[in-house]
């Protein structure tokens, strides 16, 4: 995943749907890197950070679209 499919102008422009999928993705993505950790063969630790923060950028936009209605 790029680090510009994250921003903010970009999950403006996807449907709910999508960032759910989105939601969906990352948070099976999340548990890998888990699995990987555990079974010591994870090794770009910085990843957990990157993933949850891209959950919360994700999560965030659906909130805001539910408070402001559908866009």
């Amino acid at each position: 995943m790029s680090d510009k499919e994250f921003t903010s102008k970009a999950l403006s422009g996807l449907s709910v749907e999508k960032l759910r999928e989105k939601v969906v993705f990352l948070k099976k993505e999340l548990f890998n890197l888990r699995f990987q950790k555990t079974l010591g063969e994870l090794t770009n630790t910085t990843r957990f950070s990157m993933v949850r923060k891209d959950i919360a950028r994700v999560n965030t936009e659906l909130t805001k679209r539910k408070a402001g209605g559908s866009k």
